[in-house]
């Protein structure tokens, strides 16, 4: 009897273990069937998002060249279909990665996107979108983040070897690999004495080469070296439908520089401010003297210049002293050059900002921060900004976990 009840206990205590091990196997199937069908979720809105964002130009289409709050959003260009990004909407994006800048003169903030020295884009929050604004136009505020990444596919890097006479490398990768027998235009524009007026004169230069099978090349200047004067060089590289762009400037002055602000993306306005009026410099400070141009960009990557009204005057600094504008003349993507002097002195600057992102081969970074959650989806889409290839990442996570 004895030994029945203990066969008995031993069978129930089987059992039941066995029952235990088969409802924890059960918990973690369950567990791994709603955490792939979360991840499976969350990889349909990515697709979903890519789609929405880079096939859609948004309401009104135009939106990127207006002050206007769309009321969808939409990236792509309205004057074409497929992949194919708007340059002008992609500026109105409140950058992730870059800083913001306050000018007090104007009592704004600023979206600043980072760019190489000589290189500025810095464009009004106040008429910019904002990633809380997206994610409800898209329809995913409170259940879904994401991050958008916009780079070109092709990378060009320009460096200068000499000073005087003016050579500089210049250096064309693709995806992981450089790219050999591109066709380099490039384009030096040098800011040099004006024997008539206070403003520089713009002196240009330009031709063509190209890389080898590594990816390299040399522009060489003879007759020109840089003293006393500035100079930027933009250098576009293109070999079948791979296209890309990169640029070098070079100023004489330590302290004193001319910063353009995009005042009105509706009305082609940008502001030109004096740096003692964002950060206090060490003396001498000096009133800048500017004279401005707009380089067009056509489909044959040359750069045309357009003149400009009110193209050349004196920016000054301090409280009461008014910055300047300038209007771009054009509803075309292109480049603003403003050359610049300091005082009455042999000192030079340059700048640059562009008027649509692919210009100057700008990459924007925009939306929330993916990390520490859980799952992330990613979509890889290639497209086209303004004849410019480049690429687009979208990282997309749950915000219901």
């Amino acid at each position: 009897m004895a030994g029945s009840t203990i066969d008995h206990m031993v069978s129930v205590t089987l059992l039941v273990a066995v029952l235990l091990l088969s409802f924890g196997i059960y918990n973690q199937i369950l567990a791994s069937a709603i955490a792939y069908e979360r991840s499976r979720q969350v990889a349909m809105k990515a697709v979903d998002l890519m789609d929405a964002i880079c096939l859609s130009p948004g309401n009104p289409p135009d939106w990127g060249q207006s002050n206007c709050t769309p009321s969808s959003f939409g990236l792509q260009d309205p004057e074409s279909a497929g992949y194919v990004l708007s340059p002008f909407s992609i500026m109105r994006l409140v950058s992730s990665g870059g800083d913001m800048a306050y000018y007090p003169k104007t009592g704004m903030w600023y979206s600043n996107v980072s760019m190489g020295e000589g290189g500025y884009l810095l464009t009004p929050i106040a008429d910019c979108i904002n990633y809380t604004t997206a994610a409800r136009l898209l329809g995913v505020n409170g259940s879904y983040g994401f991050q958008l990444s916009i780079m070109p596919t092709v990378t060009v890097y320009v460096s200068e070897v000499s000073a005087d006479p003016l050579r500089f490398k210049v250096e064309v990768r693709g995806p992981g690999l450089a790219i050999g027998g591109a066709t380099l235009n490039y384009y030096l524009y040098r800011a040099i004495e004006n024997p008539e007026e206070d403003y520089p004169l713009i002196e240009t230069f330009s031709g063509i080469n190209q890389t080898d099978s590594a990816g390299l090349a040399f522009l060489e200047f003879p007759a020109v070296d840089r003293s006393p004067c500035a100079y930027s060089i933009i250098v576009y590289a293109h070999l079948g439908g791979l296209a890309g762009v990169g640029y070098a400037s070079y100023t004489s002055i330590e302290n004193n520089h001319l910063i353009p602000f995009v005042e009105s993306f509706e009305e082609g306005k940008v502001l030109l401010a004096h740096s003692w009026d964002l950060n206090t410099f060490p003396p001498p400070v000096s009133a800048l003297h500017y004279n401005a141009t707009f380089l067009l960009l056509t489909e044959d990557f040359e750069l045309r210049q357009i003149q400009l009204d009110d193209s050349s005057g004196l920016v000054n600094y301090g409280e009461g002293k008014p910055y300047r504008r300038v209007q771009i003349p054009t509803s075309e993507a292109g480049i603003l050059l403003v050359s610049y002097r300091r005082g009455d002195e042999d000192e030079y600057g340059t700048v640059m900002i562009p008027w649509g992102i692919s210009t100057l081969g700008v990459s924007v970074t925009f939306g929330g921060d993916p990390s520490g959650s859980e799952w992330v989806a990613t979509e890889l889409r290639q497209v086209i900004v303004s004849e410019m290839p480049y690429q687009v990442k979208l990282a997309v996570w749950s915000l219901e976990d």
